[in-house]
Parts: C-alpha cells; structure tokens; sequence
C-alpha cells in the first residue's frame, strides 16, 4: 500500500471511530463509549477537575453525566477535521450537546472538541482528548454557551 492510501485508510478508520463513539454517547453507552480510550488517557474535560488521568477516572465522568439527560443525548460533531499518520492522528470540531435534563432544564450548548489517538495493537484508541468553551473576557468569566457557529 502506498503512503497516500495508508494515510487515506487511517483517517477512515479515525473517523469510523468517531462515529462508533457519536453513536454510543446518544444511547449512553458507557462500555460502548470507554472502548475508544487508552487505559492511560489524559482528558481535560468542560466539567471538574482540570484533567483526568486514566480511564477508569474518567468513566466515573461519563456515569455521572449520561444518566442527568432524559432518553438519549442530542449529540453533533460539526466541521470535522482528522490528520492522520500511520499511527497517530488528531481531529478537530465544534460540538453541539443538547437534550433535556432530568431536572427538566434544556441543554444547548457548542464546545470545542480536539482530539488524539494511537493506533494501538491495530486498533485506533482516544490517548487525549480536550474539551472547551471559551468565556467571556469583559470581567465576567462567564462561559460563553450562547454562542453558535
């Protein structure tokens, strides 16, 4: 195989990822979900603490977050971009997060998603992942969620 269709191969196979991953947050499946990491992923996420280390930190995450939304979460990945070698690749996108909570509150919300993987054993995994929202820089410090592209 030469180098242009390798690479072609490893940013489909990222992106299959990526929609394996979409799917299983809409029907909150965490196994589903955590399948796509590295035991030893460094994730800085919108919620706290500043950063998660490993997996099984960060699933308590996820077990903490899905079950707060009605039925499923209303989950896109908009402007997708995936660079991809051999082994590593990044992708890049705007997030939108939405659905009802169990509280009844509305989410409606874009983050900004950049995301790296290894190609472990074969197989594609999310070795890093950072997730943010930008805030608003008039001495507020407030998120800035009402934003949209």
């Amino acid at each position: 195989m030469n180098t242009k269709t390798m690479l072609k191969t490893a940013e489909a196979e990222v992106r299959e990822l990526v929609e394996r991953w979409l799917e299983a947050v809409r029907v909150k499946d965490i196994d589903g979900i955590m399948s796509h990491y590295t035991a030893d992923v460094l994730t800085f996420d919108i919620a706290p603490p500043l950063e998660y280390r490993g997996i099984d930190t960060y699933r308590k995450n996820w077990e903490g977050w899905l079950p707060t939304f009605r039925g499923p979460v209303g989950y896109e990945i908009r402007d997708l971009g995936i660079t991809a070698s051999d082994d590593i690749a990044f992708s890049h996108s705007l997030n939108h997060i939405s659905g009802t909570r169990t509280d009844g509150e509305e989410t409606d919300v874009w983050v900004r998603v950049t995301v790296c993987y290894r190609k472990v054993d074969g197989k594609w995994r999310i070795i890093h992942e950072h997730i943010s929202v930008p805030f608003y820089m008039d001495g507020s410090d407030r998120a800035a969620i009402d934003l949209k592209p």
